[in-house]
């Protein structure tokens, strides 16, 4: 995994977004976006996966779509991730986010890990098999958690990734009673694959003011 640092990293507020190679060409847009719905000073890392499928997910798991199984790498990749940042000073923070699988490593992570003050999932894979079940069984250990998804996203042809609208619903209620829980469920006009970088600049900017 490649840590990449776009701004200082010895601010009170750290944004850490999951990524790899694809998601590349968004990121530089998605921070000028982040820093003009804030006008807090925060730094920014981006963590590039190796493999997609392989070090973002949580256990493994058949193809869903294509050829290509999801090798549930995730607890290896949460190590070095914890291992590369280090300490967390006093009174800083950190949010942890990503789009897609992304999302999901990022909530199964607050899951794992109390290190993350905030989770910005931006149209997260919460259709991933026993994903829900998994919430239901362990304790988040995070204070604010960002939810979102497009309004087409539920309606694909994939029977498993169709579930994604119920899985998203529950367990953003699932947050709603959840005590010391901050949380949002917004829903963005278009599929799965309209404006990523306005998706998550619009997470992780919710989880500045809410952290």
């Amino acid at each position: 995994m490649k840590i990449i640092k776009h701004s200082d990293t010895n601010e009170d507020l750290i944004l850490i977004q999951m990524s790899d190679i694809h998601e590349e060409g968004m990121i530089e847009k998605e921070l000028s976006l982040i820093k003009e719905m804030t006008q807090r000073k925060f730094g920014f890392v981006v963590c590039m996966a190796d493999n997609w499928n392989r070090d973002l997910s949580p256990w493994g798991s058949s193809a869903v779509f294509g050829d290509e199984p999801f090798g549930g790498g995730g607890s290896e990749t949460l190590d070095e991730l914890i291992k590369l940042l280090g300490d967390k000073r006093p009174g800083q923070n950190m949010i942890l986010g990503g789009y897609s699988l992304a999302g999901l490593f990022a909530l199964w992570a607050s899951y794992k890990s109390d290190m993350f003050d905030g989770i910005a999932a931006a149209s997260p894979s919460v259709w991933y098999p026993d994903f829900l079940a998994f919430t239901r069984e362990n304790e988040i250990k995070t204070n604010a958690v960002y939810l979102s998804l497009g309004d087409k996203e539920e309606k694909t042809k994939n029977p498993m990734m169709r579930t994604v609208g119920e899985a998203i619903r529950s367990l953003y209620a699932q947050y709603k009673d959840t005590d010391g829980i901050k949380t949002i469920l917004e829903w963005n006009e278009g599929n799965h694959f309209k404006e990523p970088d306005l998706r998550m600049a619009k997470a992780f900017a919710w989880c500045i003011e809410n952290v």
